[in-house]
C-alpha cells in the first residue's frame, strides 16, 4: 500500500467587494512632524544604549577648557597692558609668569624655573606681603566660585591637577574679578 500526501493547499486571495481605497497624501508639515517623532524615538534608544554599553566604563567629567593645550616651548608673549589695581596687575602678571616660564605642582619653584600658583603670585608681589594676601584672597574666591568651598587653600588647588591649564586660568579669572572689584 502506498501512502501518498495529498498536494498542498494553496490560499486564495480573498476578493472583498470595496476597493482599496489610496492613502490620502500628506503635507509637508505633517510629514515633518512624524520624522522628528521617528527620530525622536531613534534617538531616545540611542542614548539609552549608550548609557547601557558605557555603564561600566569609569569616566570623569572634561572641562573643555582644558582641552586647549599650552605649549611647553619657550614663549614669546608679550606682557598685556596691566589691569590699573595694584592687585589685579598683580595677578595678571604671575598669569603671565606662568604662561612664559611653566608651571609646576608640589613646589613653589621646580628646578627648571617654572613656579606653582602661589610661587608666581609670591614673585610677582616682590616682597609686598598684603599685596601678596590679597592676590591669594582674590584668587581663592574666584576659585571657590567655579569649584564650590571644599578648596582649602591655593597650593592644594594648583597640586590637584596633572597639568597647569586650570589652575593658570583661574589665575587670569582672579585677575578680572580683582579689576571688577576695583582691588
Amino acid at each position: 500500500m502506498s501512502h501518498t500526501l495529498p498536494p498542498p493547499a494553496v490560499a486564495q486571495p480573498v476578493e472583498t467587494s470595496d476597493a482599496a481605497t489610496p492613502p490620502a497624501e500628506l503635507s509637508l508639515e505633517d510629514r515633518l512632524m512624524l520624522i522628528d517623532a521617528a527620530m525622536t524615538v531613534r534617538l531616545d534608544e540611542a542614548k539609552v544604549a549608550y548609557e547601557v554599553n558605557s555603564a561600566h566604563i569609569p569616566t570623569e567629567p572634561v572641562d573643555l577648557a582644558d582641552l586647549v593645550t599650552i605649549s611647553t616651548a619657550p614663549a614669546t608673549h608679550r606682557l598685556p597692558d596691566l589691569y590699573p589695581t595694584p592687585v589685579a596687575a598683580l595677578l595678571q602678571r604671575a598669569h603671565h609668569r606662568l604662561v612664559t616660564g611653566g608651571w609646576c605642582k608640589d613646589a613653589l619653584v621646580a628646578p627648571d624655573g617654572a613656579r606653582c600658583v602661589l610661587g608666581a603670585i609670591r614673585a610677582e608681589a616682590h616682597g609686598d606681603r598684603g599685596l601678596e594676601n590679597s592676590a591669594v584672597t582674590i584668587l581663592m574666591d574666584a576659585i571657590r566660585r567655579k569649584f564650590g568651598d571644599d578648596v582649602d587653600s591655593v597650593p592644594g588647588f594648583n597640586d590637584a591637577f596633572a597639568s597647569g591649564s586650570t589652575p593658570i586660568r583661574m589665575v587670569d579669572q582672579a585677575a578680572g574679578l580683582a579689576d571688577a572689584r576695583g582691588l
